[in-house]
């Protein structure tokens, strides 16, 4: 199994370990993972925790921020028991070290306090700023998944995987990748074949075919009925969602449409409007592509084939506002692909004759 675990990741461990015995002021660890946890966030945070706990004798709690809504995320953390807390219940009182997984310090997309340094950070996104301020980072953009730099520190660690784990690793990595079909096939392939075997695969099964409610059909209807495009760019603009993972959902199934290769989603979820790009562009940078579209006004990122954000809308009461602000940011990613915004025209649905 140590042949998967790379130079790099093997030096990092040894970093983390020795961060860990060095500790001035020993104490309860925070695992915090980016908010509206993904499979990637939720596996990658359970294993760093099982590390701590196992290999280096800590004390650990892992928690997120915002709401588990996606069907198959609320049915991999029930079927699998995995330990997650929300971090409205949790006072950062106790806690004396921090460590954030599949997100970075003043993201803007974690519960993190601005004040507060980060004790770790590992991440597949590309490095920012503000985390090189901390003690301990691993970033690693060409990763596909964050879990699967977590796998590699729990082999370095000699820390065995539950199969539950096991089981959420698998999962995380096909989610992130979309069964590889975005451009990842080294180190992510490698892992996963790796922890196939120990993985539950009846309950890998009812994770990927969850019951869905009722408002998911709802909120597809609404996307269809408001697609519009422009040569290969496919784009939806929906209202009021009741969970903010059904944009990128919604995101990556519009991505199938025939001649489409760049996709675009935005809902409104509470006081924020969630954007999600997807491509099928390999050489693409959605995360800058996704930072550009929100300039000053929101925060995003991602990486390759895949950026999200969000712009607060606290102050945006009327409807007719919120549609013009959806407009403008359609407009605004059709002028980057250097696609004629004009030619935004709705896509209608017509049933094939028989």
């Amino acid at each position: 199994m140590m042949d998967q675990v790379t130079e790099a990741t093997r030096d990092r461990f040894a970093a983390l370990k020795a961060l860990v015995e060095r500790q001035e002021r020993p104490g309860r660890w925070l695992v915090l993972t980016h908010d509206n946890p993904d499979p990637d966030a939720v596996a990658s945070a359970q294993i760093l925790a099982r590390v701590l706990r196992q290999a280096l004798r800590q004390k650990v709690t892992v928690a997120y921020g915002g709401i588990i809504g996606r069907a198959e995320n609320q049915e991999m953390v029930k079927s699998l028991r995995l330990p997650f807390s929300h971090i409205r219940n949790l006072s950062l009182k106790r806690y004396r070290h921090f460590a954030l997984v599949d997100t970075q310090p003043r993201s803007g997309n974690n519960q993190l306090p601005s004040r507060t340094i980060a004790d770790v950070v590992i991440d597949h996104h590309p490095l920012q700023a503000a985390t090189q301020g901390g003690p301990f980072y691993d970033i690693r953009p060409k990763y596909g998944a964050t879990a699967t730099l977590l796998a590699e520190y729990m082999l370095a660690a000699g820390v065995q995987p539950t199969h539950a784990l096991a089981t959420a690793l698998i999962y995380a990595i096909r989610s992130e990748t979309l069964d590889f079909a975005r451009e990842h096939i080294g180190p992510d392939k490698a892992i996963h074949d790796l922890f196939f075997p120990l993985a539950n695969h009846k309950l890998l099964a009812r994770i990927q075919s969850p019951r869905l409610p009722l408002s998911y059909f709802g909120n597809l209807h609404d996307a269809l009925e408001n697609l519009e495009s422009v040569d290969s760019l496919i784009l939806s603009h929906l209202g009021t969602v009741e969970q903010p993972d059904i944009v990128p959902e919604i995101a990556d199934l519009l991505l199938r449409l025939e001649g489409k290769t760049w996709s675009l989603v935005t809902g409104y979820h509470r006081d924020r409007l969630y954007l999600s790009i997807r491509t099928t562009n390999t050489r693409a940078d959605a995360g800058s592509l996704m930072r550009r579209i929100l300039g000053r006004r929101g925060k995003g990122g991602g990486h390759g084939m895949i950026a999200g954000g969000w712009i607060d809308a606290s102050k945006m009461t009327v409807p007719a506002e919120r549609r013009e602000l959806q407009r403008k940011l359609g407009t605004r990613l059709a002028r980057e692909l250097k696609k004629n915004p004009e030619r935004l025209a709705r896509v209608e649905l017509r049933r094939q004759e028989e």
